[in-house]
């Protein structure tokens, strides 16, 4: 598997015919208490402050995905607070849950009106798959035979799709040992079913708290920032990283073809904690 480092140019001001913009945002670890903190950094504040960046790519973004682990605490009162960030932003927001959430508290308070759980997306010839690998009461991912199920027969259904499969946790080692003990545990039989179908252009997901690039035969692989806290890159025990909250954006073409990058905000939160040990 390459891990070669993907350097794509920011996003062009106009995107080419019949291409659409996607914004991804993912763990962002927000409480029932407006002052919550992690790791030094009060997470609703700096959800806010991701958001303003979305406001120049989402005058042209058809979407924006939500990633998991959206609420720390998995409480309504979370999940009204992401309802309420998200629902001004005049498109379509798309939810999956990660190991920090409640998936039926989160469908509940979200997927009404703009903001919505669907298992699958379509538009301009691109089937976008929105996958629960959550474990109940436990870190790490897994994704259950039903849910295998419904990935080959949204992908048999639509061969003439281009399709972009997401999910919360990494399915793919990325050279952190106490993180990827928490990976998704069956890769093997979901990238089996994958590479069954020449039409997967991407695997996007969050619970990494930092960006990764590759390719993987024929399908980028993209794991994405934290809107608050950042885990340092490649070590083996726990580490806070003093690098910006941020995105993701991607743009989807015609052809298949994944554009994709990550934009930062210009300085780290105050009171980040480098020194914690754990989250």
């Amino acid at each position: 598997m390459s891990h070669k480092t993907i350097a794509d140019p920011p996003p062009a001001p106009a995107l080419p015919p019949g291409a659409f913009r996607i914004v991804q945002i993912t763990d962002s670890h927000l409480y029932a208490n407006a002052n919550g903190l992690l790791a030094g950094i009060n997470t609703l504040d700096s959800f806010h402050a991701v958001l303003d960046l979305i406001r120049t790519p989402a005058r042209s973004a058809a979407m924006i995905l939500a990633t998991g682990d959206l609420v720390h605490d998995a409480s309504p009162l979370g999940y009204l607070r992401v309802k309420k960030a998200l629902s001004g932003f005049g498109v379509p927001v798309y939810c999956l849950p990660g190991n920090h959430d409640l998936p039926q508290v989160m469908s509940k308070c979200l997927n009404q009106g703009t903001i919505t759980a669907p298992k699958w997306i379509t538009h301009k010839g691109w089937r976008i798959a929105m996958l629960d690998s959550t474990i109940p009461g436990e870190e790490g991912g897994h994704l259950r035979e039903a849910e295998l199920r419904q990935l080959r027969s949204g992908l048999e259904q639509h061969p003439d799709h281009h399709a972009l499969i997401c999910l919360h946790h990494h399915p793919v080692p990325i050279g952190s040992a106490w993180m990827d003990q928490m990976a998704l545990d069956n890769p093997d039989p979901f990238f089996k079913l994958l590479e069954q179908f020449p039409n997967v252009r991407g695997i996007l997901w969050g619970h990494i708290h930092q960006a990764y690039d590759s390719h993987y035969r024929g399908m980028r692989l993209m794991g994405s920032p934290s809107t608050c806290i950042q885990f340092t890159p490649r070590i083996d025990h726990f580490g806070i990283d003093d690098e910006p909250p941020g995105l993701r954006w991607l743009e989807l073409s015609p052809d298949g073809g994944i554009r994709s990058g990550i934009q930062r905000l210009g300085k780290t939160p105050l009171g980040l904690d480098l020194s914690s040990v754990g989250y």
